[in-house]
C-alpha cells in the first residue's frame, strides 16, 4: 500500500531538510512491509490471515486519524460515503490483498519495483479514461521503466520458478488498483483533505479485510498462529503502515508532492538492500540494472510531466 499524494505546494527553504528526512523515512518504512510479509510467510500463515491481522491492528489508528482530520468539518454527504467506500475498496483493500497474495510468489525487491510503476499506470489510465495526451517522451520513459521490470522478471524466473508469473500478475494488479485510487481520488482529496480521506478509506479497507477473514477462515485458526506472526503483524501495522502515511503527508507539506515523490525513489533501493540482508534474496547485476531502469524511467516521467 503506497501513500496518497495531495496537491502541490511551494516549500520554504528552511523546511526542506525535515521534509527530506520525513520523505526518506516514510519511503523506507513503506518498503519494509514486503520484508515483514515475507518473514511472516515463513511461519506458515496465509495472505488472508496475515492481511487481516495487519488491518485489525491498524484500524484504531486510522479511525483516530479520520476523527482528528475531520474535527470541525462538515459531516460526510451521501456522495462522500459512496466515494470513500469505492476508494477504500480499490485503493487499500483490493490493492493490499493482491499485493500480499503476490508476495507469496515473488521476491520483496521485485514486488517493490512493480509497485513503483504506479505513476506510469496513472498516466495510462488517464489516457484511457480521460483522453489525456501522452507525449513521445512520456512513452519513452514508460518503455525504460517496463524494460527494467522485464529484466528483473527474467532473473526472478531463474530463481523463484514458474509461479513468478502469477505473483507478478497479482502485484501488478495491486499497482493497477492503487493507480485507480490515485486517478479518481483527486476531487475527493480537495473536498475532504488528504489525511481525512486516507483515514476514512483505509478504515473501510480494514473492515473489508476483517470481514473477508471471517467469511473464509475459522476463528480457531488464530490460536494456531506462531507468536512471531502476531509481532510481525503489529510491526507491519504501525511502522510500515500507519507511521509512513503520516511521515509522507508531513513531508509533502514541507516539500510539495513532486519533491516528496522523487525522494521516495529510495524505497525500491532500500527493499533490495533489506531483502539481501534479511531474506537472503539474490542481489545481482541484473537486479541492479533493472532497478536503475525502473527508477530512471519513473524519474523522467515525473520530470517531463
Amino acid at each position: 500500500m503506497s501513500s496518497p499524494v495531495p496537491s502541490e505546494c511551494s516549500p520554504a527553504p528552511a523546511r526542506l531538510w525535515p521534509g527530506f528526512v520525513l520523505a526518506t523515512a516514510g519511503a523506507v518504512a513503506f518498503s519494509g512491509k514486503a520484508i515483514i510479509v515475507k518473514l511472516a510467510y515463513r511461519h506458515g500463515v496465509d495472505a488472508v490471515t496475515l492481511l487481516m491481522l495487519r488491518m485489525l491492528m491498524a484500524l484504531p489508528m486510522f479511525l483516530l486519524l479520520a476523527w482528528w482530520a475531520g474535527r470541525g468539518k462538515p459531516a460526510l454527504s451521501r456522495r462522500d460515503v459512496r466515494v470513500v467506500l469505492g476508494l477504500g475498496f480499490s485503493g487499500y483493500y483490493l490493492a493490499s490483498f493482491l499485493d500480499f497474495a503476490g508476495l507469496a510468489y515473488v521476491s520483496a525487491s521485485f514486488e517493490r519495483l512493480i509497485l513503483y510503476l504506479n505513476p506510469t499506470l496513472v498516466l495510462l489510465l488517464g489516457w484511457v479514461f480521460f483522453k489525456r495526451r501522452v507525449t513521445g517522451r512520456q512513452l519513452m520513459a514508460l518503455a525504460i521503466s517496463y524494460s527494467g521490470v522485464l529484466l528483473v522478471f527474467g532473473q526472478e524466473l531463474s530463481v523463484q520458478g514458474p509461479d513468478v508469473g502469477l505473483g507478478a500478475a497479482l502485484v501488478f494488479g495491486s499497482a493497477l488498483s492503487y493507480a485507480c485510487y490515485l486517478l479518481f481520488s483527486g476531487e475527493e482529496v480537495q473536498r475532504l483533505g488528504a489525511m481525512r480521506l486516507t483515514g476514512l478509506a483505509t478504515s473501510v479497507a480494514c473492515l473489508l479485510c476483517i470481514v473477508q477473514f471471517l467469511l473464509l477462515r475459522p476463528l480457531g485458526g488464530l490460536a494456531q498462529l506462531a507468536p512471531e506472526v502476531l509481532w510481525l503483524s503489529l510491526l507491519n501495522a504501525t511502522a510500515c503502515t500507519f507511521a509512513p502515511v503520516l511521515m509522507v503527508m508531513l513531508a509533502i507539506e514541507r516539500l510539495g508532492a513532486s519533491l516528496a515523490a522523487q525522494t521516495g525513489m529510495v524505497g525500491p533501493m532500500s527493499t533490495i538492500v533489506l531483502g539481501a540482508l534479511i531474506l537472503d534474496e539474490p542481489f545481482t547485476v541484473w537486479v541492479l540494472l533493472g532497478t536503475l531502469l525502473v527508477l530512471g524511467g519513473v524519474w523522467l516521467l515525473t520530470r517531463w510531466r
